[in-house]
């Protein structure tokens, strides 16, 4: 048992040494993965203007000028929203219509893997807010507080959770070796963040994998441009590329009050 005990805590310590590195760039580099779907979308709604006015109209049977206000509400949501965040301006208001887009703006489409995906999203936005709840507090250090922010560790736990949901998007049931594997590491170090456990290191792991995973299965670049399923495939690309970001954050920020990681120290 000793073995696995020294060759974890040697891989906690090469984590530390990168996350300690890296410090000054992680949270920027987190929120630009975090956004990058809502960027990419925001932008979508432009080139492709005309195109998701008709697909609004036949889907909803609203009407062009419904269709052309909701496309622009999208739009204008989306990038401004991204760029509130980046800049770190009123970020609890840029969440929040980010977070409108997400659970209002795609309730078009009904599908479970979406839906999951969605709750993920949703996830990654809750650590956005945390983090600036806990850039807030350090503006006023020194100042007496009534007690630790519990708002910000239960946005912090509830993000850790909703996360999990892309990976159960990610699980196939087929029967090879390589995605046994993956299905088995995945799933102990999603529950792992979850759990608020070696957190940092499950994390920037998973990072890892999904980086090597997303770059595999959604190379959109690699399909031509006529051809749908390449929409897709970049739909899905910039989907799990936020998630990574939200991964990043807890990276940055920890796990939070609500983990075992910060149960460990009063022990």
């Amino acid at each position: 048992m000793s073995i696995p005990n020294e060759y974890i805590a040697k891989t906690e310590d090469v984590a530390e040494q990168v996350i300690k590195r890296g410090k000054n760039v992680l949270p920027t580099v987190a929120r630009l993965c975090l956004i990058a779907t809502f960027f990419e979308d925001g932008l979508r709604m432009y080139f492709q203007w005309n195109e998701q006015r008709e697909y609004m109209d036949m889907s909803w049977g609203c009407g062009k000028f419904l269709a052309t206000v909701f496309v622009l509400t999208n739009l204008i949501g989306q990038l401004g929203g991204c760029g509130m965040v980046m800049a770190r301006f009123k970020v609890d208001i840029a969440v929040g219509l980010l977070f409108f887009i997400v659970t209002i703006a795609y309730s078009i489409l009904w599908d479970f893997q979406f839906l999951l995906r969605n709750f993920a999203l949703i996830g990654a936005l809750l650590l956005v807010l945390a983090e600036a709840r806990i850039e807030g507090r350090s503006l006023f250090a020194g100042v007496p507080s009534l007690g630790d922010n519990k708002p910000k560790n239960f946005m912090q736990l509830a993000g850790r959770i909703l996360l999990a949901f892309m990976f159960i998007t990610l699980i196939r049931f087929e029967l090879s070796v390589w995605n046994v594997i993956q299905d088995i590491i995945g799933s102990t170090l999603m529950v792992l963040v979850v759990l608020g456990y070696k957190t940092k290191l499950s994390a920037l792991i998973l990072v890892a994998l999904l980086t090597v995973l997303n770059l595999y299965h959604n190379a959109w670049w690699s399909i031509p441009s006529y051809k749908p399923l390449r929409d897709f495939l970049k739909y899905d690309f910039f989907q799990t590329l936020s998630v990574i970001g939200g991964l990043l954050m807890i990276v940055s920020l920890g796990p939070g009050g609500v983990s075992m990681d910060e149960h460990k120290k009063k022990w």
